[in-house]
C-alpha cells in the first residue's frame, strides 16, 4: 500500500532504539547501589545509644565505604 500514499522508504524506528542498548553499561548511581550496606548503617546511626555512634558503627561504615569504593565511589 506504499504506492497509495507515495512513500516506499523503510521506517527507520528499528535504528533509534539502538542506542539505548549501551544505556546499562553506564556507570550506576550512588543511591542505587550498595542499599543493604547503606540501611544497616544507617540504623545503626540512627538507634545508638552510646555518646559516639561513629565508633559503635565503624564496622558498618566502613563496610559501606568498601561497597562504594567497589563501584568507583569515594565516600
Amino acid at each position: 500500500m506504499s504506492w497509495l500514499f507515495g512513500s516506499s522508504k523503510p521506517e527507520s524506528a528499528p535504528a533509534a532504539a539502538a542506542p539505548t542498548e549501551s544505556a546499562p553499561a553506564e556507570k550506576p548511581k550512588p543511591c542505587c547501589v550498595c542499599k543493604t550496606e547503606k540501611t544497616a548503617r544507617d540504623d545503626c546511626m540512627l538507634f545508638s545509644k552510646t555518646d559516639d555512634p561513629t565508633q559503635e558503627c565503624k564496622s558498618m561504615i566502613d563496610q559501606y565505604k568498601a561497597c562504594m569504593a567497589g563501584y568507583g565511589f569515594k565516600v
